[in-house]
């Protein structure tokens, strides 16, 4: 386990320890026999990583959803999809490649794709801007989506991104303009859009391509509107809280549905979908056909009238009573004489 986290270490001891009595099987005990040793050590791995995993705290979700080995939209769109062919550019500035958008078939539907992608090491986390796309990113996107539009077809995004890129050059190119364009515009988007929340969902880079019928979300990724990291250097002056932020902001798949801001969680393999990228295509595809096939069947009309029930129902709050005004009692005049 090259890339474990600190969570995954005891199932990564158990694991090397098996290992080694597999290449070093005179190590074994002599009171029972190789086959059984090896048994008693892979039922102890299967244990431990069930009683981790199904008892992670909502930072440890977060480092799943960041992990560096987990799926990201390019394997998805070779195993959850077929045919993809990618589409480059704006049309007005660049191409931004932190979005992948383009044609592909999900079963035996036709539908154009857009996801944020991140890199697995250094030269494509370059090419990749981390993930975080800029303004040329979602402007490709809704070119894309425009065009599934003009040829009815229905739109699937893919959501994982720490947030759009907050540099100088996404600012002097209007990055709250096009992702504000972007709001509107999949308000008013005739064809059926799913979204599904592949790893991180950070804030409006996320929002710029989450505006849906259909809001999914794996098992261990999360949606917020700020990184727990953020959150805990505003409100504790220490991003080592990032822990309690990440509790504090209710952010995990679980919090999500409660709060009716996604409508479905997809579980991961035992153990994250970094342990088994065909499970996880297998889960995603299945549910992305449910969900769509759901939305078509719906008029045009209401579909969009619940697409902006769905959003306008999002946030709620306690109005405060108005506070009354206490005077104080007036000083008893004194008896006349």
């Amino acid at each position: 386990m090259k890339h474990q986290l600190d969570f995954e270490k005891p199932i990564a001891e158990l694991q090397n320890k098996l290992e080694d009595l597999r290449a070093h099987p005179e190590k074994h005990s002599l009171g029972i026999s190789f086959e059984e040793e090896c048994l008693i050590i892979e039922k102890k791995i299967e244990e431990t990583r069930r009683q981790i995993f199904l008892n992670l705290t909502p930072w440890q979700r977060v480092q799943l959803a960041r992990h560096t080995k987990r799926p990201y939209t390019l394997d998805y769109l070779e195993k959850t999809f077929t045919d993809f062919q990618e589409l480059h550019g704006d049309r007005m500035y660049a191409d931004d490649h932190a979005m992948v958008c383009g044609f592909a078939r999900l079963g035996g539907h036709r539908v154009v794709v857009i996801g944020t992608q991140k890199g697995r090491n250094t030269k494509e986390n370059i090419l990749r801007n981390f993930g975080s796309a800029h303004p040329e990113g979602y402007r490709k996107a809704l070119r894309l989506m425009k065009l599934a539009h003009k040829f009815s077809l229905p739109i699937i995004t893919l959501i994982d991104t720490a947030g759009a890129y907050p540099g100088v050059a996404a600012e002097e190119r209007h990055i709250s303009e096009a992702i504000a364009v972007n709001l509107r515009e999949m308000m008013l988007l005739e064809v059926p859009i799913i979204a599904a929340v592949i790893g991180e969902g950070g804030s409006g880079g996320a929002l710029g391509i989450g505006v849906a019928d259909r809001v999914l979300i794996l098992e261990n990724a999360y949606y917020s509107v700020i990184s727990p990291e953020g959150c805990a250097a505003i409100l504790w002056k220490d991003r080592a809280n990032a822990g309690k932020a990440a509790a504090a902001l209710k952010i995990t798949a679980k919090d999500l549905l409660h709060l009716k801001l996604v409508d479905e969680i997809l579980l991961e393999p035992l153990g994250g979908a970094h342990t088994d990228y065909d499970a996880t295509a297998k889960i995603l595809r299945e549910h992305l056909l449910k969900h769509l096939e759901e939305v078509q069947s719906l008029p045009v009309a209401e579909r969009l009238k619940q697409r902006y029930a769905k959003f306008r129902a999002h946030g709620h709050f306690v109005e405060k009573p108005e506070a009354v005004e206490i005077k104080p009692a007036k000083a008893a005049e004194p008896a006349a004489a």
